[in-house]
């Protein structure tokens, strides 16, 4: 059995897999060595763990994932992975973009795949039907816009997301909302349509906090799964166990 633990900079989660299916996903506000003991005592078995981070932790997190786990693997530009990464600055690539796109190959094999992650920043990841990673796009995710507009301006008020289906606002708040939430409905659905020129029967899966923000608002079809990261994770553990 498997241990994946994704610390991300809002959330962390962590998942215990059984032969490649999930056999539980929680999300915490930080993993503790006592999560271990819990784990470990629930699930006798729990032999491996892979660790993906974008952040620091703590020397007692780390002496336990190395002492309590007969393999500890933490994700970095060097971990072997069952795709060709092409992209040019694998240091700088963002370990949950990486692991996101494992988890589309485990998914859809010898298919183009492009993997929407829809959190803090909006990410567009790229994978060809020839196990291929080519690199994605970044921009703001939907919080960061809001944030930014009532930041960066005098007398802009902070919005929010919120259901609102109108082409425009009749107040400023409903303006910041048909600006924002449309906009980026507008940027995910075009881009969505750009890549599938270039690349046919192109799947499209969509995961992150706000992958449900997306549902019945695109033209585009997609698929939402939310356990992306961590599916992707433990394949790459796996990977490096055979």
């Amino acid at each position: 059995m498997n241990l994946v633990i994704d610390i991300g900079n809002t959330r962390t989660k962590f998942a215990v897999f059984n032969r490649g299916e999930v056999l539980i996903t929680v999300p915490v506000d930080e993993f503790l060595p006592s999560h271990i003991d819990v784990l470990q005592q629930e699930h006798p078995s729990l032999t491996k763990v892979m660790l993906s981070t974008v952040k620091d932790y703590s020397p007692e997190l780390k002496h336990a994932l190395q002492t309590r786990f007969e393999t500890f693997i933490e994700l970095d530009a060097n971990t072997p992975l069952p795709i060709e990464n092409c992209y040019q600055t694998k240091e700088t690539l963002g370990k949950d973009r990486i692991a996101a796109v494992v988890g589309a190959f485990d998914l859809y094999p010898n298919n183009n795949v492009l993997v929407i992650d829809a959190g803090t920043a909006i990410t567009y990841d790229l994978l060809t039907a020839e196990g291929k990673y080519l690199g994605g796009n970044i921009s703001p995710g939907i919080e960061m816009r809001f944030k930014a507009l009532h930041q960066f301006t005098g007398k802009l008020p902070y919005a929010g997301k919120a259901e609102q289906n109108k082409l425009y606002g009749t107040s400023t708040i409903e303006a910041i909302r048909a600006g924002v939430q449309n906009g980026t409905v507008y940027e995910v659905d075009t881009t969505i349509t750009l890549f599938k020129e270039f690349y046919k029967n192109l799947k499209v899966i969509i995961t992150g906090g706000d992958a449900e923000f997306f549902d019945n608002k695109l033209k585009n079809s997609f698929f939402v799964h939310f356990n992306l990261t961590s599916l992707g994770l433990n394949r790459i553990l796996e990977h490096n166990g055979e």
